[in-house]
């Protein structure tokens, strides 16, 4: 049975694809979501996130879903040397930038446990994949064009996989490299393909807050691939990148 259901939560369109589930295991996936947003978001002065920022919760209280996500942000800002972090001056913590892809990524397992093997769930561009639509055929996501809002620059096929992109063209200049607060300058969009939403998200987003510096940056991470346009237009890709030819 296939089910296609579009939400709108963590303040962005949700879709999800499922060809071989139900509406029951539709909505588990994202009653989670909800959960998730109702949890870590730093707009939300009940969350968890919101109460430890004002000191509410103490290390010991917080929950294992939450040291996950700030154990994620702690690794990207030290990989990164600060240029990611969650914790901007003058913002307090935000970890948005990782929750996004963890909370999707983990959707999508709810999805698996319940024994779909083949589906697409969207959150706002960023993707990830399970199996095949039709035998034969990969997911095919495609990446806006970083000028041209009506086109895209490429367009890969995924089986089993995730991709993120960060770029300028939805939000303009809204990543900010953490060592100085400023806005971040130097290129246009990136896009990471990896197994795992969290990381090809936050990989993404770490890779824009650096600037020029995330394209070698990024392409050194294990099990990520890369395709990123900086600000001269010039395109950087890895070789493993799932090119689908159409």
């Amino acid at each position: 049975m296939a089910v296609r259901r579009v939400e709108h939560i963590m303040g962005l369109p949700i879709s999800v694809d499922l060809r071989d589930g139900d509406a029951a295991l539709a909505d588990r996936a994202f009653a989670w979501l909800r959960e998730a947003d109702e949890r870590f978001s730093p707009f939300k002065p009940s969350s968890e996130v919101s109460r430890l920022d004002r000191g509410e919760l103490g290390v010991e209280e917080l929950t294992p879903d939450l040291v996950e996500v700030l154990s994620l942000c702690d690794w990207y800002e030290e990989s990164t040397g600060g240029a990611f972090t969650a914790n901007v001056p003058g913002r307090g913590l935000d970890p948005c930038a990782v929750v996004k892809g963890w909370a999707v990524q983990r959707a999508a397992d709810v999805l698996r446990e319940g024994g779909a093997t083949s589906f697409c769930v969207n959150a706002g561009g960023d993707v990830v994949t399970s199996g095949e639509p039709e035998p034969g055929k990969p997911w095919r996501v495609g990446v806006r064009h970083p000028d041209l809002a009506d086109q895209v620059c490429v367009v890969l096929g995924v089986r089993d996989g995730a991709v993120a992109t960060s770029a300028l063209y939805e939000r303009g200049h809204h990543i900010v490299d953490g060592r100085t607060g400023e806005p971040v300058t130097g290129l246009l969009s990136v896009t990471i393909f990896a197994d795992d939403l969290a990381i090809a998200d936050t990989t993404a987003t770490a890779a824009f807050a650096l600037g020029r510096d995330g394209i070698g940056w990024a392409a050194a991470q294990e099990g990520c691939e890369v395709f990123i346009v900086d600000e001269d237009r010039r395109v950087h890709s890895s070789p493993g990148l799932p090119v689908h030819l159409c």
